[in-house]
């Protein structure tokens, strides 16, 4: 009689992995305010192993905590998901609204001509130390504060704000202005670490300063005629960290306050709410 090869596997030991659950937004504890620009604080569910938006890791606090940031241009849904600890996954469908981004077309007009190699080439350096700066990282929890302005004054330049010209799209504007005499001073808007102090000036951003609000938040600070800190200092919110300047590219003196969260370019209008 022929003897019968094991070939064949118990079922028991091929166990289909547990589909990952959906569970609605608001299991994840964010706040409200899910649109393009905006960022946002959340709780992740218990026992929360590993985080990821669309794919892309987001740290999470041991108290659950974490936040996550949508870009100007942010696409219309984004997926949370959370690995437990016990190997299922939550996930969550998450709705971005649109952002209302002034828009000036100027169709008899052409973009600006292409800088000079010497420009680029003097340029290539500078990005590069932002691009540093904004990766640095560190352990502050300021990205857990109620974000204040770190300049009152009059908002002379809204974040997203685009030129089209010719029918060819300029860049948008990545940050908030705030109209102030030189010499006014500049605060921190939340706890953070200083990862960047350009001086002597960038050519853009003329003196640059950098925060890190932890959780891959980050403050710049553009334009300022003095920086009051140094690299790996730690501030406090309200802090002074240097005064309203007109160096770089800026055709009055103005501060700049640019903020991004994982490269995402976000609307400090929108966290820190309406100007006092």
């Amino acid at each position: 009689m022929m003897r019968r090869t094991a070939y064949l596997v118990p079922l028991l030991a091929i166990a289909a992995a547990a589909p990952p659950q959906t569970i609605p937004p608001a299991r994840f504890g964010l706040s409200d305010g899910l649109r393009q620009g905006a960022l946002v604080l959340g709780t992740a569910p218990a026992g929360t192993t590993r985080l990821t938006l669309d794919g892309a890791p987001v740290a999470v606090a041991p108290d659950g905590r974490f936040v996550i940031a949508f870009d100007r241009d942010a696409k219309p849904q984004a997926l949370l998901a959370a690995t437990l600890s016990d190997g299922t996954t939550q996930t969550a469908t998450l709705a971005i609204a649109p952002g209302d981004w002034r828009i000036e077309r100027l169709p008899t007009l052409r973009k600006i001509p292409v800088p000079s190699v010497e420009f680029a080439a003097k340029r290539a350096g500078e990005l590069a130390q932002i691009v540093a700066a904004r990766a640095t990282g560190s352990d502050s929890e300021g990205w857990r504060e109620r974000f204040i302005w770190p300049a009152q004054g009059r908002i002379s330049g809204l974040f997203g704000a685009q030129r089209i010209y010719a029918g060819e799209p300029g860049s948008y504007h990545g940050g908030v202005d705030v109209a102030k005499p030189e010499g006014a001073e500049v605060v921190a808007p939340a706890a953070g670490v200083v990862t960047l102090a350009a001086d002597p000036p960038f050519t853009l951003e003329g003196r640059l300063l950098i925060l890190d609000h932890g959780h891959g938040v980050t403050s710049a600070f553009l334009h300022l005629s003095r920086i009051d800190v140094r690299v790996g200092e730690r501030v406090r919110q309200g802090q002074k960290l240097g005064l309203v300047g007109r160096t770089g590219r800026a055709t009055g003196p103005h501060l700049h306050w640019a903020m991004t969260w994982n490269g995402a370019r976000i609307d400090p209008l929108l966290v820190a709410g309406p100007m006092p």
